[in-house]
């Protein structure tokens, strides 16, 4: 008998012949969920061994996300010893496991639990007030605790973008987390900025995340770690468009779990040059990063846009 490996085609294929098919994935679906459910009781040391054990596979066998960690550590700090930096780039694959593994009970656990785990500090009331604020919002791996924790505790109209998931399994997995409370407005990038600015006219909380690598079209170039790196302005355009504060919130993994850090509204923000503002943006984030530069996200090439003329960093 022939073998034939259970590719997304074949699966396609058994879906169509089987009428009870739905019926069964919503059962494993269920099952799921109960699973989950359980296991979001385990104490705190356990997910975070589990983790780290996983991070800690990553970083042995995904070569290439190694190198791009390494090679984005030592065009980021020059200045620091080798050693650091092989640190930090461990420690970068363990903070994404731990935080990935983590979602089960961010997601699964009872609320007095992401009460206890999650701390929220500094200028909370910033995103309490009525009005539409503009929250920028890094990618550090404890992003999504962090949501989890303030559309848990401010009950507001909070909008974000949402990059769909591979697989249908994940998405659903990530997209029902991130709409765990609140009943927040997950956006597709596909959509693009206009919806955004509509909700912040109707007063939402906006969590913007624009310090990615998205291509040259409707970025600028400017200094990210003394290096050119392609920057979208989305962030001092939306602002500036529907004349709202921007407020910065960052979330780091801390031994009994998260601490949320809401900062101060930037003054005098947006200035109206795109390439000051998202000099600004840079510089901003760069100290947010120093304290804590093993939890940013290093996998992503920040810097795959070159200038007219500059040679590519990563090597292929």
């Amino acid at each position: 008998m022939a073998h034939f490996p259970l590719t997304a085609g074949a699966f396609g294929i058994m879906a169509a012949s089987c009428p009870s098919w739905p019926v069964l994935t919503q059962s494993v679906r269920s099952v799921s969920d109960r699973v989950q459910r359980w296991l979001a009781k385990l104490p705190l040391p356990v997910f975070r061994a589990a983790g780290a054990a996983f991070g800690l596979t990553l970083w042995a066998l995904a070569r290439r996300r190694r190198y791009i960690v390494e090679r984005n550590l030592e065009l980021c700090f020059p200045e620091a010893d080798p050693g650091q930096r092989a640190r930090w780039a461990r420690e970068t694959f363990v903070s994404f496991g731990q935080s990935f593994v983590d979602r089960v009970w961010l997601w699964h656990g009872n609320d007095g639990l992401i009460e206890r785990r999650v701390a929220l500090t500094g200028r909370v009331d910033l995103l309490q007030q009525p009005g539409a604020v503009l929250c920028f919002v890094p990618h550090f791996y404890g992003m999504d605790a962090g949501w989890t924790r303030l559309t848990q505790a401010i009950a507001r109209n909070w909008w974000t973008f949402y990059s769909p998931q591979s697989g249908p399994a994940m998405d659903r997995w990530v997209r029902e987390g991130r709409l765990r409370y609140a009943a927040p407005r997950l956006v597709a990038r596909r959509e693009g900025v206009r919806p955004l600015l509509k909700g912040l006219r109707e007063g939402a909380a906006l969590c913007l995340l624009p310090d990615m690598d998205l291509g040259a079209r409707d970025s600028v170039f400017v200094k990210f770690f003394e290096q050119d790196a392609a920057t979208v302005t989305s962030l001092p355009r939306l602002a500036k468009a529907a004349g709202v504060p921007v407020v910065p919130w960052i979330c780091r993994i801390v031994p009994g779990g998260y601490q949320v850090e809401v900062m101060e509204a930037w003054a005098g923000y947006p200035s109206g040059d795109d390439s000051v503002d998202a000099r600004f943006m840079n510089q901003q984030l760069e100290g947010y990063i120093r304290t804590m530069p093993g939890q940013y996200h290093w996998l992503h090439r920040r810097f795959k846009t070159r200038p007219d003329g500059q040679a590519r960093l990563y090597r292929p």
